[in-house]
């Protein structure tokens, strides 16, 4: 969304892709025909990336690997020094010509396409980022401090964040991205 904002601002044609179309129409209505949205398919998502200078793959499957939605076969129909960030990397990347980079080494090319893979990118600003994540945080943490974590996870914010208890894998992405069991966490107690 703010990569979205700042490229609206300098006058960019922005492409958004995603498969809630929910929130395709809530983009559409926030920046109307500063922004062009389509659904999230192979077939748009290579029409879209090769005509592109700029690709910012931010897949996200809570606690779970992300998919290859960047196919390594549209790089030689890319544009010569096209850039591809991969803000997904942490889970896996949605590229599948991406390799994790560090903030030191940045980026590396590929046919011709610049791939900024930095791993960790908010450590870039780290006080910044620490900021905005415990602004985010901060009412669970204590929550669970007051309550005890099984009193706090009657509240279904925190019961979601809960990866392991008790020694079993009680979130599902987890557990399937590394091949272990999954245990219902509520069946814990």
């Amino acid at each position: 969304m703010n990569a979205c904002k700042i490229a609206v601002g300098m006058g960019a044609n922005v492409t958004i892709l995603d498969v809630n179309l929910k929130r395709l129409e809530e983009l559409d209505n926030m920046f109307g025909a500063h922004i062009q949205t389509l659904y999230s398919s192979d077939s748009n998502i290579e029409k879209a990336v090769i005509k592109a200078d700029l690709v910012i793959g931010s897949v996200s499957i809570p606690g779970g690997s992300t998919p290859k939605l960047f196919k390594r076969k549209y790089l030689p129909e890319m544009k010569d020094g096209a850039v591809f960030v991969d803000v997904a990397i942490d889970q896996g990347g949605c590229g599948e010509s991406s390799r994790v980079t560090t903030h030191d080494d940045p980026v590396f090319i590929e046919e011709g396409v610049v791939h900024y893979c930095v791993g960790n990118m908010p450590g870039a600003v780290p006080r910044t980022s620490t900021i905005a994540l415990t602004n985010a945080t901060l009412r669970y943490g204590l929550e669970i401090a007051n309550k005890g974590l099984e009193k706090a996870c009657e509240n279904p914010a925190i019961a979601k964040g809960v990866n392991c208890y008790l020694g079993k894998l009680t979130n599902k992405n987890v557990a399937d991205a590394h091949g272990y069991q999954y245990v219902e966490f509520e069946s814990l107690f």
